[in-house]
Formats: C-alpha cells, sequence, structure tokens
C-alpha cells in the first residue's frame, strides 16, 4: 500500500507540474510579460514535450535506443496536414474538430508505421537496434520528398513524379515533394498542446503502471530472465515502440499545424537526436525530467537571443552542466574506488619489501 501511495503522489505531482506551469505561462502572458517571440514556442515547447516524453518510453523504459523517432513525427506531421485539408474542402470549419480529427488520424497511421516498423526491428538489439531505426527514419524522410498528393471534387489525388502528373481540376496541392506541404490552417493553439502533453503523459505513466508496463522493464532489467518466466519479449518491445510512434504522430500534428509551411527536411536525423537528448538530460525513465528537459532546452536559445553572438555557446556550456552535475556523486564514488585501489597495490607491494627487510635484520 506504501509503494501504491509513492507512485500515485510521483504522478500527481507531474500532472501538477504541467497544470502550474501552464496557469503561470496564461498568467504572464495576461500580464504581458512574454514576448512574441517566446509565445511563438509555446506550442513546439508541447510538442517537443510530447516526443521527449514518448521516447522516453522506448529509450529509458523499454532500455531500446531508437534514433528514427523523427521519421513518426513526420509521418504524423503529413497525415494531419491531408486529414485537415480534406475536411476543411468538405466544408467542416469548426478548428477544435479540425485538430482532434487530424491528431487522431496522425496517431492512428503513425502507429500502424510504428507497428510494421518495429515487427522486423524489435528483433534485433543494442547497436544493430540503433541503425536500423536511423535507417527507417531517413528512409521515411526520403519517401515524404516524392510524395505530391492533392484534393479537388473527385478525391485525393497521389503520385510520386510531379505535381502536373495528379490529374487535377482546379484542386488543391497538399504535398507538393520537396517542398512539402504549403498552405497549412495553423489550427495549433497552447492550450490544444498542453491538452495533447497531458494525454500523452497518462498514456505513458498508466502503462507503465500496468502489468504490461512491468513485463516491459522486466524485459530491458533482464532479457533472460524474463523469456524464463514465461514473458514474450518481442512482444512487449515491440507494444512498446508503437505506443510511442502514435503519440510521436499526434505530436508532430501538433507542431505541424503550427506553421504554414513544413517540409520533410525538417523531420531529420538531427531531429531525432535533439528528441534523445532531451530524454538523456532528463534522466532516463524520468517523465517528469523529460517534461523539464524538453521545456528548457526549447526555450533556452529563445531566451539567450540578447546575446546572440555567443547563445549557442552558452547552450553548449548548459547541455555539459546538466550531464556532470548530476553525476558528482558517481564521479566521486569512482574517483574513491580507484584511489582505494591504488593504495591496496602499494601496500601490497611494499609488503614483500618490509619481510625482505625484517629477514636481512634478523
Amino acid at each position: 500500500m506504501k509503494k501504491l501511495s509513492k507512485t500515485l503522489r510521483s504522478t500527481l505531482s507531474t500532472y501538477a507540474l504541467i497544470i502550474i506551469a501552464f496557469i503561470v505561462v496564461q498568467v504572464l502572458m495576461g500580464a504581458d510579460l512574454i514576448s512574441n517571440s517566446l509565445q511563438g514556442q509555446l506550442v513546439p515547447i508541447c510538442a517537443y514535450v510530447c516526443l521527449a516524453v514518448s521516447l522516453n518510453l522506448v529509450v529509458g523504459i523499454s532500455g531500446e535506443l531508437s534514433l528514427g523517432h523523427a521519421g513518426f513525427m513526420s509521418v504524423g506531421a503529413f497525415t494531419g496536414v491531408i486529414v485537415a485539408a480534406c475536411l476543411a474542402r468538405a466544408g467542416v470549419e469548426a478548428e477544435l474538430v479540425l485538430f482532434v480529427v487530424s491528431a487522431v488520424a496522425g496517431a492512428l497511421v503513425a502507429g500502424i508505421v510504428g507497428l510494421l516498423v518495429g515487427i522486423p526491428v524489435m528483433r534485433l538489439r543494442g547497436d544493430y537496434l540503433a541503425i536500423v531505426t536511423l535507417a527507417f527514419g531517413e528512409i521515411i524522410k526520403n519517401l515524404l520528398n516524392n510524395f505530391y498528393i492533392g484534393v479537388d471534387n473527385a478525391g485525393l489525388h497521389f503520385s510520386m513524379q510531379n505535381s502536373s502528373s495528379l490529374g487535377m481540376e482546379q484542386g488543391t496541392i497538399i504535398v507538393n515533394g520537396p517542398q512539402g506541404a504549403v498552405g497549412i490552417d495553423k489550427i495549433s493553439t497552447f492550450v490544444g498542446g498542453v491538452v495533447l502533453v497531458l494525454i500523452t503523459v497518462a498514456v505513458v505513466l498508466n502503462l507503465m503502471h500496468s502489468r504490461s508496463g512491468r513485463a516491459i522493464m522486466a524485459v530491458r532489467d533482464n532479457r533472460i530472465a524474463a523469456e524464463s518466466v514465461g514473458i514474450n519479449v518481442t512482444k512487449y518491445r515491440l507494444m512498446a515502440f508503437a505506443v510511442a510512434s502514435a503519440l510521436a504522430g499526434a505530436a508532430g500534428v501538433l507542431y505541424a499545424m503550427n506553421y504554414s509551411t513544413i517540409i520533410p527536411s525538417q523531420f531529420d536525423f538531427n531531429t531525432s537526436i535533439l528528441i534523445l537528448v532531451y530524454v538523456v538530460l532528463g534522466g532516463m525513465g524520468n517523465i517528469r525530467g523529460s517534461i523539464i528537459a524538453a521545456a528548457f532546452l526549447t526555450v533556452l536559445p529563445e531566451l539567450l537571443r540578447a546575446i546572440n553572438d555567443y547563445r549557442m555557446l552558452i547552450y553548449a556550456v548548459v547541455l555539459i552542466l546538466v550531464m556532470v552535475v548530476p553525476n558528482l556523486k558517481t564521479y566521486q564514488r569512482l574517483v574513491d574506488m580507484v584511489r582505494v585501489r591504488i593504495l591496496k597495490r602499494d601496500a601490497a607491494e611494499q609488503a614483500p619489501a618490509a619481510a625482505e627487510g625484517g629477514e636481512g635484520h634478523e
């Protein structure tokens, strides 16, 4: 019972952190204490928080290194843009309906893609898994570079050649190959972003504390022991990967709907590494840490814009400090262990010499 209450307190404190941050930002915006450029970062912050929390499900809780998270984000982003454009052309004007339907569609498609990718990938481990997920992320980005999608009264049109081959009559081009999706209706809001963060955190925390979550962590801690008690290792690894992909797709919709144009190259390897940095700095398996790290590190370059010549240098120093400071005790323990071993070695070397000296004196 004591363990359950501790888990409940930790979960409630995570929700409280998000809600308090939302209230503080709303108060500051009402008092006009947040600049317009910083206000423009609020929706991307929410998107990156969702991405960091979802990737933590794979990296921290499942214990697998995935480097293709931006690929699933891009699947969700472009799916959401296409769905929103089709609904808008069909006469749907309510922005809330457009956003909710687009987010659900983006999550479903990204989840299905994650499931299909995960079936072969989740049979790998370690560096092999990281390399293959990186490859799939790049494959997804390059495929999107060759997609031409439009909509007219006859419905959706798709081509992988050029926009003129779509064969539309008075239609609208939604995705134009390397130029990406253009003319997006910016319907993402900070409130919608916070709601999506709460949903993402709820899904991840509930999965962590469920029977499936305990099985996932058992596989992470000791694969052989988990297999010996009948846990289907591939099944639970695939479950974590697919859920994380779906949540990344929903975050991609939130991110895409905040801009008028998005291009596939925005969702490259560097974006995946950036999300992984948030997870590592926040703490592997630490949901609150991922939230704080993603929010702080996303807004930090904007806060340092006043000292533009040095802001990236300071940003790099902050990253190093965030990595080093929490591990000072670990480093101190390592130093102490090395010192003890050196002292023992010196004592062992001096003991024979002392013994020889004693024999010679006799």
